[in-house]
């Protein structure tokens, strides 16, 4: 679905410069139309039926709004304690477009629970795994976002370590991804909608900024998970899902969901050790073996009995984190007969 979305403000190069630039950059977000006079507005709301609006101070003053369903006040800062401000959820009006666009649909999510989202569709899912911390996990998953970018696919980076690395690799400035589990633990608003709004986009991949608190993680349930994951994969072409090194219920879980497993292992023999004993000990492989593929990465040579393909990355080495998944997303992720 898409949001109508109305502009009502008197600044006219205001209006025309953020119509355009929403309606070029979030197409399929927002349905956008403007108005710029307290007569106009009134003659609009007449004909037309808009889901959320941008209204400056005077212009709430002055019109009956009730038509609309989530109004928001476009404050430009001045007019401090008005009756406007004090009623009606702020979004400021300098700040940069990417940055309104998010509050309109974090807010629209708090209220529109059981509607659609934009950009419906069904991702496929790839868990990347392994029981050793230090492998490369989130360079090999932040490799094969990109590789599925790079291919014209869109992208969805899903970080579910219990400290998360995002912050080393993506601008950790925008929206905390705590609010989605906030929302899941209440059951209640529109998930789908919230993870729109509070995506981030670098290198063609999105992601969600890391939790505000370590304890956000944990207040997360297998079922919470299982539906995170599941609005994710309407939103995107290919969810990729860093996880953390347990092989607790919540991973479980996730092992359940996807598509494929990547499983994890370096040239350490603790590495190798543990990968060993997850394939020939635990009997949560057995129920996942058929869609896994061993990674082995840094140069590693791994050869596990019951595993049916492997995927060889080389080492490489930078300075730079970003650019070690970027050069390893050049080589093919698609599993090979042992």
């Amino acid at each position: 679905m898409k949001i109508s979305l109305l502009i009502a403000t008197s600044d006219d190069d205001y209006t025309e410069h953020l119509s355009n630039l929403l309606s070029d950059k979030y197409k399929d977000t927002f349905f956008v139309s403007v108005c710029s006079s307290s007569q106009s507005l009134t003659d609009l709301l007449l004909v037309s039926d808009f889901d959320a609006a941008l209204l400056e101070t005077q212009l709430i003053r002055d019109t009956d709004i009730s038509p609309i369903k989530m109004p928001l006040l476009l404050w430009d800062e001045s007019d401090s304690g008005s009756a406007a401000q004090k009623n009606h959820t702020i979004i400021r009006k300098y700040q940069r477009v990417s940055a309104i666009a998010s509050s309109i649909l974090e807010y629209y999510a708090s209220f529109s629970a059981g509607e659609g989202a934009p950009d419906a569709g069904k991702a496929s899912i790839t868990a990347v795994w392994s029981p050793c911390g230090g492998v490369g996990k989130t360079t090999v998953a932040l490799a094969n976002a990109i590789k599925a970018s790079l291919s014209g696919k869109k992208a969805l980076y899903l970080n579910m370590e219990h400290f998360s690395s995002s912050p080393a690799y993506f601008n950790d400035s925008g929206r905390s991804i705590s609010s989605v589990f906030e929302m899941l633990e209440r059951n209640e608003g529109n998930l789908k909608m919230l993870i729109r709004g509070i995506a981030c986009k670098d290198c063609s991949v999105t992601y969600f900024c890391c939790p505000d608190n370590f304890d956000d993680m944990n207040i997360l349930t297998p079922e919470n998970l299982a539906l995170l994951v599941e609005a994710c994969t309407e939103l995107t072409d290919e969810l990729v899902i860093d996880m953390s090194s347990l092989c607790d219920e919540r991973a479980r879980r996730i092992f359940e969901l996807a598509d494929d497993i990547f499983l994890v292992a370096d040239t350490s023999a603790t590495a190798l050790k543990k990968l060993n004993q997850f394939t020939t000990q635990n009997n949560v492989f057995e129920r996942v073996r058929a869609k896994t593929t061993i990674i082995a990465n840094k140069g590693a040579s791994v050869s596990i009995p019951l595993v049916d393909s492997v995927v060889s990355l080389p080492p490489v080495y930078h300075a730079n984190e970003s650019a070690v998944y970027k050069a390893l997303s050049a080589y093919s992720f698609r599993r090979s007969t042992l």
